[in-house]
């Protein structure tokens, strides 16, 4: 895996061995990222990256300008990883979160410009997640979430939604608060 665009373009940092979660494309991060560029102002936004599994997407904002870079992960080894990549790449306004991502967005004291959610394809509840941060005092007014699923999942008539975009598998529905 390597970062697609920004400062970092090119590099390719050590990832978490053994991840047992499903970290999106290379050519998914890009896409993403090209669609972001005319919605949103990625530069000086202060993001949160929700089940971040191997950290890539919080790295890829952190490459694009972005003023910190919150990382919230369950799996030990992939914190302690995506901790080591913030190390190397000197993002001092960035930091990893051990814990539930779900009870993250309960107790979070903070708000966010961008809140990206990689929650696993399966989970129960999913559908719900658009819906709990969007309510909640989480994302700043005029503010943009970002959910990852997959073909089956449907957010279309939460609040918020502006739209979804496919590649492959993945598929990114767009939310503005």
């Amino acid at each position: 895996m390597r970062v697609t665009g920004g400062s970092f373009k090119g590099r390719r940092p050590q990832l978490v061995k053994g991840f047992k979660g499903r970290p999106t494309t290379d050519f998914g991060r890009e896409s993403l990222f090209n669609l972001l560029r005319s919605r949103l102002d990625i530069e000086g936004a202060d993001v949160l990256d929700l089940f971040a599994g191997t950290g890539m997407v919080g790295l890829e904002f952190a490459s694009r300008g972005c003023s910190s870079v919150t990382a919230v992960e369950m799996d030990i080894r992939a914190v302690r990883a995506i901790q080591n990549m913030f190390r190397v790449f000197e993002l001092e306004n960035s930091q990893v979160i051990r814990g539930n991502a779900l009870d993250f967005i309960k107790r979070a004291m903070t708000s966010y410009d961008v809140i990206f959610a990689d929650p696993p394809f399966g989970l129960d509840g999913l559908e719900g997640i658009p819906g709990r941060i969007m309510e909640s005092a989480i994302l700043e007014p005029g503010g943009w979430l970002i959910l990852e699923h997959g073909e089956r999942t449907d957010v279309s008539e939460i609040q918020g939604f502006q739209e979804c975009r496919h590649y492959g598998h993945v598929h990114f529905s767009l939310f503005k608060k």
